[in-house]
This record gives structure tokens, sequence and C-alpha cells, in this order.
């Protein structure tokens, strides 16, 4: 899995996560709040939303949640994530970096891959608007209110 390696080289190399955790009067009511994350490394990512899952926090997107940050949707239950008006959901190729060429190459194995850890409705939505590409598409407003609760 040589290109697994790279990909997700390539991708840590993109993380600036800005995510930070409020804690509420009690472990019941604690947060993370994602206010502006460009994604990252797909396995780390991975980790860090299986520890919230099995924290029992709820996660509030109120702001850009791009790339490795959406695989949320398809690792928290769907019952404890709200979406703010600025939130934004950002979905595109997953790719590994090229030392020959020194540029990010779009993976159709690892699309797939990360295409399986979204739920339905999100894997729907991204179909309907092209599949993932290089190119980002972003999910966000009325159509990401219709699949997540409000926060309130």
């Amino acid at each position: 899995m040589k290109w697994h390696a790279a990909w997700v080289g390539a991708l840590a190399s993109a993380v600036l996560t800005v995510v930070t955790s409020t804690m509420a009067s009690s472990a019941a009511s604690a947060e993370v709040r994602i206010v502006g994350d460009p994604g990252g490394e797909v396995s780390s990512y991975i980790r860090r939303f299986q520890d919230i899952r099995a924290s029992g926090e709820r996660v509030v997107i109120d702001g850009p949640c791009l790339s490795a940050c959406t695989l949320l949707t398809g690792l928290i239950p769907r019952d404890r994530i709200c979406v703010t008006s600025r939130a934004v959901l950002g979905f595109h190729a997953a790719s590994y970096y090229d030392d020959t060429s020194r540029s990010l190459v779009p993976t159709r194995r690892g699309s797939r891959l990360v295409m399986q850890l979204y739920p339905a409705p999100i894997r729907n939505w991204i179909e309907r608007h092209g599949g993932l590409t290089p190119r980002l598409i972003q999910l966000r407003g009325r159509e990401l209110a219709a699949l997540y609760h409000t926060c309130r």
C-alpha cells in the first residue's frame, strides 16, 4: 500500500486544524466545536472521531470542515452532530503525493475507501454533485441543514 503511505503523508502536510473542545458542566454535555478545519492525515482524523464517538461528546460544526474533517459524518452518530449557519462540509478526491512529479495525484482507490466511510445521505449528495474529484465541492446552507440538526 505504497500509495496509502504517500497519500497519508501528503494530507498530513495540509494540516492546520482548528478544533476546540468546550467542556460544559458535565461530561455528558461536552462538545467539540469545529470552526475552521482544512483536513489532513486521514488516519489521525479517524482516531480522533472514534475517540469523540466513544466519549459521548457532541460535535458542533460552526465553520468550514474540509477534506478529512468530513469523515466525522460517518464516525459520529448523526444525532450528536449539529450545524450552524456558518457550517460547510467540503469534499474532494483522495490523493497522494508523488515524489517524481512533486504534486498531489488523485487516487480512485483511496476515494472509494473514503466514500465507504460516509453515510448514505452524504454519499448520495456527493454523487449528485459529480462525485469525488480534485475539485472541492461544498455542502452548506439548506442542503446541509436538511441532513443534520441545526444547533440551538
